[in-house]
């Protein structure tokens, strides 16, 4: 798996250490946003709840004032008016008949009632002295409100008023009431129970009943049994506002607000949904928000990343072009940030570094390669001649030795010249002169020059006729040094009655690639970069590696660049090595 370059490496840091920030902060906004949620909805619960009661507490103020100011009609100021004139004046209060759909009653200072506004049978004579409201009002000689009670003779849910009837001296003459039927009075608003809320419920926590669902001529509804509605439990326990959690499952918000002159208790309560619905919402923009940032960030991490390593890429390309010979160049401009100057003032040392040792190496080469060729020279010319027998008969292991000795003197001799014409190739000094050349012509005496080699191999050697008519712009000696190369090469690593192919053809309008094909094996995959270097063999273990210089193949490159050609190699049911040639027009000067 390819490893992932330096700028790469640089944006993605930056974006997964952004990343983890972001999704941190994402988690924290998330659950702030949940929580200020849960806050806002609790206290628009508390509010509800507290805008309820406080309209039905105007509602029996209200009604309660109107009682006050009608028990100031109903004495002389010493005593209460006459039964009469008493009744009288309580078929005369249409409006705060409205107030009191009950009925109007008064009473004496024993709290038994003397007049009423509306029959009901068996209400006129009996004594209410004994309920609570009653004696608080006969006590404390002031208006009070009852908690929901049951009605003696109507069954029904009822709140009843009671105001004084005061003398000038303050005593107590009496008691002006009025009541009302809780389920028609219309106390509680209608707009409570409207769909802007899941659940508001009004609860009568002296008989634990419901009183927002009472229904004409019934008893109040009560309360359901402990733990059989989770909501109203949590409302009962003296927790004003909180959370909970019903017997489906669903989690609820609820908040309670208590009415305490009448003991009623106001419950509101919604779904969590509501909560998380919005927190979801706004999330999501905050969410969108950050993936457009970090849209943002990360390319401006990525340009960042590349200004800071393009200088690196600039100098790995120079350095590529130095190492593959496509720069003139040797150097290195020492530009861009500190680390990239130290980084090419280093690498330019080393290449001078590198240079001198190759100078120094192939000064080196060519002085030892002078001074053994001529020395080398007279041995193999003795050692010839001993070979021909010319100082006479030899013995038979004498012959042997002389023909073992002349085959590695002539094998270091072809040393000694490769090593003499790599070094003069590489240094421009070896000797080129392009010429015209017949492609088929080359071809053919390529074949004909190495067809012993073949016979002694076993392969068959044979130039394709193809390209009749192209001329190439080469020096002939130099383009049979480097054919006969490829020519020798695969002629050592095909198999046996295997057979080596010749052939030319046109690559375009400037150019004539010359091909060498056989049936081997071909090169190690691996190898194929080291190719054309010097002393480089794909496999030196083997027998045919071992008969060669290692500089067959550098040289043929180093002349196919001298001729402004290139040479390469690739595989394709058998081994090719090609050479590419400057064409030249077809003239009739053309030669080899």
């Amino acid at each position: 798996m390819r490893s992932p370059s330096l700028g790469i490496r640089v944006t993605l840091i930056t974006i997964s250490s952004s990343i983890a920030t972001m999704a941190a902060v994402l988690v924290l906004a998330y659950n702030g946003l949940v929580r200020d949620f849960e806050d806002v909805l609790t206290q628009r619960q508390l509010l509800e709840t507290e805008s309820a009661a406080r309209i039905v507490d105007q509602q029996l103020q209200i009604r309660l004032e109107a009682l006050k100011a009608f028990s100031a009609f109903l004495s002389d100021g010493d005593n209460l008016l006459p039964l009469p004139e008493l009744k009288e004046r309580l078929g005369r209060q249409p409006s705060l008949e409205t107030y009191f759909e009950g009925g109007l009653l008064i009473f004496d200072d024993q709290g038994v009632a003397l007049a009423e506004n509306r029959f009901v049978p068996g209400r006129l004579g009996t004594r209410y002295a004994d309920r609570p409201h009653f004696r608080e009002a006969l006590n404390r000689h002031e208006a009070v409100i009852s908690r929901p009670i049951i009605g003696r003779t109507t069954g029904l849910p009822l709140l009843s008023f009671l105001a004084p009837i005061i003398s000038d001296e303050g005593d107590l003459l009496g008691l002006a009431g009025g009541s009302i039927n809780l389920a028609e009075s219309g106390i509680i608003p209608a707009s409570l129970s409207e769909n802007n809320r899941e659940i508001f419920k009004v609860l009568d926590t002296e008989h634990f009943a419901q009183v927002d669902s009472l229904t004409p001529g019934t008893p109040m509804p009560p309360l359901p049994a402990p733990g059989e509605n989770l909501i109203i439990d949590a409302a009962l326990s003296g927790v004003t506002s909180g959370l909970v959690t019903d017997k489906d499952g669903r989690r609820w918000i609820y908040a309670t607000r208590h009415l305490e002159r009448v003991g009623w208790l106001f419950l509101s309560a919604e779904p969590y949904e509501r909560v998380t619905g919005p927190a979801r919402a706004s999330f999501a923009n905050f969410l969108l928000l950050s993936l457009l940032a970090a849209l943002i960030l990360a390319s401006l991490s990525w340009l960042l990343a590349r200004t800071a390593t393009r200088p690196l890429e600039n100098m790995s390309s120079k350095i590529r072009a130095m190492v593959d010979g496509a720069s003139s160049t040797r150097r290195l401009k020492p530009k861009g940030p500190p680390e990239t100057r130290n980084l090419a003032r280093a690498f330019n040392r080393l290449m001078e570094e590198r240079e001198a040792l190759d100078t120094m190496k192939d000064q080196f080469v060519s002085t030892v390669s002078h001074e053994l060729r001529t020395p080398l020279t007279s041995i193999n010319g003795s050692l010839k001649l001993l070979n021909k027998q010319a100082a006479g008969p030899l013995p038979e292991k004498a012959q042997k030795m002389v023909e073992v000795a002349l085959r590695n003197g002539e094998q270091l001799q072809l040393l000694i010249s490769d090593l003499l014409d790599f070094n003069k190739a590489i240094a421009g000094k070896l000797a080129i002169d392009p010429k015209p050349i017949h492609v088929t012509e080359a071809l053919e005496r390529s074949a004909e020059g190495n067809r012993s080699m073949a016979a002694h191999y076993h392969v068959s050697l044979r130039a394709n006729h193809t390209a009749n008519d192209m001329v190439a712009l080469a020096d002939p000696q130099r383009l049979r040094q480097i054919l006969d190369n490829f020519i020798s090469n695969a002629i050592k690593f095909s198999p046996k009655h295997g057979t080596v192919e010749l052939s030319a053809r046109k690559v375009d309008h400037q150019t004539i690639r010359f091909t060498v094909t056989d049936a081997g094996p071909g090169v190690d995959t691996a190898f194929i970069p080291h190719l054309f270097e010097r002393f480089a063999q794909a496999n030196p273990s083997s027998h045919q590696a071992q008969s060669g210089t290692g500089l067959g193949l550098a040289i043929c490159r180093e002349l196919a660049h001298l001729m402004h050609g290139s040479v390469g190699y690739y595989y394709d049911q058998g081994a090719h090595f090609w050479v590419e040639m400057p064409r030249q027009e077809f003239t009739q000067g053309a030669g080899s």
